[in-house]
């Protein structure tokens, strides 16, 4: 099963595939995209995340090549979390070239009808407020608006958060 949530910032998207990750009763690899650097709110946010996590569960450091590494890890009878697409997004855009970019992203869509298990993705919805004025700001909305209708379309179940609570878009209820 693929299932993709979306959500604004703390629209409880992160939580609710955390529950679902457990609530699966599979063995979980928390795949992390977020980069702490020197950012000290971002690093308070992994940390966040962090104690939130059980300890049993794997995790795995994603960079640029996301689609390898959820190939690498997929398995049956196994969960992968990742979280997020949207940061992920972001360091493609910032760090890699605009063929790689756009390589990797086709890269991860294509990889996603063949992993096994269950796959959980988090990313931010972005698309709902106004053109933003910036080049790459305008080029960063525009890709995740077309990764995020890719993942859905292969994605078994779609969820938008809101204020915590779950709509669902596409599949099974919860």
């Amino acid at each position: 099963m693929k299932e993709l949530i979306l959500g604004g910032v703390r629209s409880g998207k992160s939580a609710l595939a955390e529950r679902l990750a457990l609530a699966s009763s599979l063995p979980v690899t928390y795949v992390a995209t977020a980069r702490p650097g020197e950012d000290e709110e971002m690093q308070q946010r992994i940390r966040h995340h962090r104690e939130r996590r059980p300890p049993d569960w794997a995790l795995v450091e994603a960079g640029p090549d996301l689609a390898a590494i959820l190939a690498r890890h997929a398995r049956p009878g196994h969960c992968l979390l990742v979280d997020c697409l949207t940061l992920w997004l972001t360091h493609l855009l910032w760090d890699e070239d605009e063929q790689t970019c756009a390589r990797e992203q086709e890269d991860f869509v294509a990889v996603l009808p063949r992993l096994p298990g269950r796959v959980i993705m988090v990313s931010n919805e972005t698309s709902m407020g106004i053109v933003p004025l910036g080049e790459l700001t305008r080029r960063f909305c525009d890709d995740a608006g077309r990764l995020h209708q890719a993942v859905a379309a292969r994605a078994d179940r779609v969820i938008l958060t809101v204020a915590g609570l779950p709509h669902l878009l596409k599949g099974e209820s919860l």
